[in-house]
């Protein structure tokens, strides 16, 4: 019996010891090395469809060989197949109201665009109407359509959920309407397109406001006002409303003046469970010229084989996408995506080197899954949810990585829709064990949650998690870590500068990319499966 504890004991210090060495093979400059190749001018952006994406393919398939990570497609191969239409708009819009006609410029306060796998789009004279936030949530006792006949007409909404206050205390939101402050799907831009689509809609404008959406403007005509994808489809996308678009409320509230109407006051209105639709003295005229192309973009994938449970998985996933470059532009036409998302593919890349390097492979097997598009609405992440290599049903989580901390290292780690799983508490055990502590996000407001890949797995019921950057920096003054958040969103989110930066330290992305690795094993490992809590919005029922 002795015998036999001092080796179990010997054993027990071995896989300890081997498990360090997996954790010290993450490293900031491995990381940065990444970075540098993926981000690099060579890259041109990694945009789908490019020689930025033969690039990169080429560059994970090398990294997951060398790492000796088996092709994670059963038939072979390192990549899944996306067969995506790019469809490239060329539009002319027309907004009268009162005889007075709109006055907008494409990508500075408006952009509009048909995602039909049609080469032309017309809509003419359709009514404008006011439909608050469009929402209808029968759980909340909210419809702002009201059973009113819409077909044909121009939705204008607002963006994010209902900001219904507090009945005790108007400084607050009601935590019982729409989770309060945190953003429901409702609230999401995807949502809404989807509901005018339902209601027969022509065409559906979104009214921007940097705060609720979470960026400014820009974001939006970078995004939409160039070549857009979506996944193939063999009704040509028919089924969406026909014009898909976004105004600045400053263009909004002018429309709306020219009505007659205040949309500060129609904003207080749409408040109300009584809302009903608003029609404006106003009509609009859209003809969209699209330029389409079928294209075949890539999942890349790779496979650590579990010891056991060989047909369950936990997935890491991180898009390799970026916006690639913009020839219209003088100067810097490159979007490189340096930390959106070369530096989250280069975590991925460094957690699947961490699993090659335990004494033996975990219980269950892990995926490691790097996706297309993203960048274009989680299209590379909703292909494999709805052709998953392996079923759904069989993968206990997901864990993604969309950009990591480059500023230093943090107290904290902020879980982006903390409260969804039980993965919350393993993860917090984990910072517990390093002296770290765990913290929800700062805005649920801005709807980070469903942004990003684990959103298309957390739809099909399987749980999520994502982490942002910790806010408590250390070493630094209080409210650097907020300072630097917002100064990236404002000067380099989705622009050509979000280039690697002399402040550059990773340091903290390291510590993070090793808690992530950590709760993937332990999950691999773990006797029980991760669940999603009672009331989280995506519970398999």
């Amino acid at each position: 019996m002795k015998k036999h504890l001092i080796f179990a004991a010997a054993a027990l210090l071995a896989a300890c010891t081997a498990d360090n060495a997996a954790l010290d093979s993450i490293t900031a400059d491995a990381l940065m090395a990444h970075v540098r190749a993926l981000a690099s001018d060579e890259f041109e952006g990694r945009a789908p469809a490019t020689k930025g994406e033969e690039l990169t393919v080429r560059y994970l398939t090398e990294q997951f060989q060398k790492m000796g990570l088996k092709p994670g497609n059963p038939d072979g191969a390192y990549v899944q197949k996306v067969g995506l239409v790019g469809i490239k708009p060329t539009t002319t819009v027309e907004i009268v109201s009162r005889g007075r006609r709109l006055r907008v410029a494409p990508r500075e306060n408006f952009v509009a665009l048909s995602r039909r796998f049609t080469p032309e789009v017309k809509v003419r004279n359709s009514d404008i109407v006011f439909v608050g936030y469009g929402v209808v949530a029968a759980e909340y006792d909210w419809d702002d359509y009201k059973g009113a006949d819409l077909k044909g007409k121009t939705l204008l909404m607002l963006v994010n959920d209902p900001a219904i206050p507090d009945p005790s205390d108007a400084s607050k939101l009601d935590e019982k309407m729409f989770k309060g402050r945190a953003m429901t799907y409702y609230g999401r831009w995807t949502y809404k397109y989807e509901i005018a689509s339902e209601q027969g809609a022509a065409a559906a404008l979104i009214v921007h406001e940097t705060g609720p959406a979470g960026y400014p403007f820009a974001v939006v005509g970078g995004s939409w006002g160039r070549e857009d994808f979506e996944i193939q489809r063999a009704d040509g996308n028919r089924d969406r409303v026909a014009v898909e678009g976004w105004m600045t409320y400053d263009k909004a509230a002018e429309l709306v003046s020219h009505s007659g109407m205040d949309l500060a006051a129609l904003k207080q209105a749409a408040l109300k469970k009584d809302f009903r639709p608003i029609p404006l003295k106003a009509k609009a005229s859209f003809h969209i010229k699209n330029t389409l192309r079928e294209v075949e973009s890539a999942n890349v994938v790779a496979k650590l084989e579990g010891a056991r449970e060989k047909d369950e998985y936990v997935v890491y996933t991180a898009h390799w996408d970026h916006l690639g470059r913009d020839e219209s532009l003088t100067g810097d036409q490159i979007f490189n995506g340096a930390l959106d998302n070369a530096s989250g593919t280069a975590a991925l890349l460094e957690i699947a080197k961490a699993y090659t390097r335990l004494p033996r492979p975990p219980r269950r097997s892990i995926l490691f899954l790097s996706v297309t598009a993203e960048e274009k609405g989680l299209l590379g992440a909703r292909y494999y949810a709805a052709n998953p290599l392996y079923p759904l049903s069989k993968t206990l989580a997901d864990i993604n990585i969309d950009g990591v901390n480059q500023w230093g290292p943090t107290r904290d780690m902020v879980v982006v829709g903390l409260g969804n799983t039980t993965l919350d508490g393993i993860a917090e055990e984990i910072l517990v064990s390093r002296g770290r502590i765990i913290k929800p996000d700062a805005e649920p407001e801005k709807g980070y949650y469903f942004r990003s890949d684990h959103f298309e797995f957390a739809k099909r019921g399987v749980p999520g998690f994502y982490i942002h950057s910790g806010t408590e920096f250390i070493g630094k003054p209080e409210g650097y870590g907020a300072r630097k958040r917002a100064e990236y969103v404002a000067r380099d989110y989705h622009k050509v500068s979000d280039e690697i930066k002399p402040d550059w330290d990773l340091s903290g992305a390291v510590a993070d990319v090793q808690v992530l690795f950590e709760l993937g094993h332990r999950v691999a490992e773990a006797d029980r499966h991760p669940e999603w809590k009672p009331g989280a919005e995506f519970r398999r029922q």
